[in-house]
């Protein structure tokens, strides 16, 4: 369902990218990262960039695009779209 979602710790060591945020949008899976950012104990989506929202948990990061939406980036296919986050998928 479009604007399925999940948090996932993310496969790599890095701890300055402890999570992954995994959304489902037109038939698709974005993988998009959670950086943590030491110096200022925050969290941010995707590539560091200036201007960039910055988040003080993951869960305000949730709540945040359950209310305005996320932009999802496809590179393989050069393509944008947006959504919110609308149904949480749980892994047990």
């Amino acid at each position: 369902q479009d604007g399925s979602f999940l948090i996932r710790k993310s496969s790599g060591q890095d701890s300055q990218q402890p999570y992954t945020l995994v959304v489902f949008y037109n038939r698709r899976v974005y993988n998009i990262p959670i950086r943590f950012i030491e110096s200022t104990r925050q969290y941010a989506l995707g590539r560091e960039k200036s201007g960039e929202e910055r988040f003080d948990s993951v869960a305000e990061i949730v709540e945040n695009h359950q209310r305005t939406s996320l932009v999802l980036i496809d590179s393989q296919n050069n393509t944008k779209d947006s959504t919110k986050l609308k149904h949480i998928v749980r892994v047990s």
